[in-house]
């Protein structure tokens, strides 16, 4: 018995609609699929603690802006006025299965000084405090836990960072988004770079 294979051409516009619809499914599939988690926090102006986070966390997204205050969609001039009550953030968007909470905790006390109120080098004010907002009260748990394991490194100093649980986070304005991707040369606060715990201790153990 002899068999025939039959051979069918499809159009190519019907090729491209399986392609376009095979490339959404995919899509759909992979954002069903994969969990994303939101942290926030503040330490200072927000462009140097954005290019920090998002060197060490390879991957993330992140938005710079206000949160915090009272004042509804403040203005990065408002907030610099001190009466809005805002901090100066980062929100970070992350993937769980990539990297953890305590992770970004433990780098946020690492990349700024905690220990000076309302204050980083010499940006002054409470826009600039140095803040967790957390978003449940598992993140809250964890920021408490890590920051009681850390806070004997600091010294005598101690640490005024404050546990704040998230509200509206404002977007800032677009040209602070990556700011300092965009301007390589642009300020960025001194007290912004990373040490390890060892050279915190070290630092702080005379102070």
């Amino acid at each position: 018995m002899r068999h025939v294979l039959l051979r069918f051409q499809i159009p190519r516009c019907m090729q491209n609609a399986f392609v376009l619809l095979s490339r959404r499914a995919f899509s759909t599939a992979i954002t069903k699929k994969m969990t994303v988690e939101t942290a926030t926090f503040a330490a200072g102006c927000f462009w140097g603690v954005e290019k920090v986070f998002k060197k060490h966390f390879p991957g993330i997204q992140t938005k710079v802006g206000y949160i915090g205050g009272t004042k509804e969609n403040p203005t990065y001039r408002e907030v610099c006025g001190k009466d809005t009550g805002h901090a100066e953030a980062i929100e970070i968007q992350y993937d769980p299965s990539a990297y953890n909470y305590e992770g970004l905790v433990d780098l946020f006390y690492r990349m700024h000084d905690p220990t000076t109120l309302n204050r980083q080098g010499g940006d002054v004010g409470s826009q600039y405090r140095s803040a967790i907002f957390y978003h449940n009260e598992e993140q809250h748990k964890i920021a408490h836990d890590v920051t009681e394991r850390v806070r004997s490194k600091f010294g005598r100093r101690g640490v005024s960072t404050t546990f704040e649980k998230a509200g509206t986070f404002w977007d800032a304005e677009d040209y602070h988004q990556d700011y300092l991707e965009k301007n390589p040369h642009g300020y960025e606060c001194p007290t912004h770079f990373v040490r390890n715990w060892d050279q915190i201790e070290s630092l702080y153990s005379n102070a």
